[in-house]
């Protein structure tokens, strides 16, 4: 857990002014926290938004994090309460314009990374919100049971059921895949 740690030590250094370490802090966490958007979002345009957006919050927050605790479940705390609000504002602003056509993105040039995360993407599509968020925190950002918790406002308890329902989900979408392919 060296990489948490040196993300602490970045962190302090920022609350103190040292804006290197907030470079140093955008160019290690931004990757991790795109691809948090990116599952979540129906378009990469909403998830670079998002991020931005994240970024400001967290800067303009960046005195609320304590020293030595845990900055990557403060980081996605902050993330999903800005997921949270993008949501509940797309929400408003398409009952009130449910009469206007939606503009098609054009798509971008698929790469190896890029058709890999579209695998993943399809393939947790199939769980809830809530589930797809743990499984990603978990396995695809590497977080602790805890640091899930954190991020998310629950328990652990809350978190290891909503991994568990989700894998069973994947698993049987998996094996029924299997099955329909062999």
């Amino acid at each position: 857990m060296n990489a948490d740690r040196d993300l602490e030590v970045l962190m302090a250094r920022y609350q103190q002014g040292d804006f290197t370490a907030a470079t140093a802090l955008v160019d290690r966490v931004s990757p991790q926290l795109h691809r948090f958007f990116v599952l979540q979002m129906a378009s990469r345009g909403d998830a670079d938004d998002l991020l931005q957006e994240t970024w400001l919050r967290i800067h303009q927050a960046r005195h609320t994090y304590r020293a030595g605790e845990p900055v990557l479940p403060w980081f996605y705390a902050i993330a999903r309460h800005i997921r949270v609000d993008h949501y509940r504002k797309v929400s408003r602003t398409k009952s009130r314009e449910d009469g206007l056509a939606d503009i098609p993105e054009l798509p971008a040039a698929p790469s190896k990374d890029a058709a890999a995360e579209a695998d993943l993407e399809a393939l947790l599509a199939v769980l809830p919100e809530s589930q797809r968020e743990v499984v990603q925190m978990l396995k695809v950002q590497g977080m602790s049971l805890e640091e899930v918790a954190r991020a998310t406002s629950s328990s652990v308890g809350s978190v290891k059921q909503k991994a568990h329902r989700a894998y069973e989900k994947l698993r049987e979408r998996l094996t029924r895949k299997g099955a329909a392919h062999g």
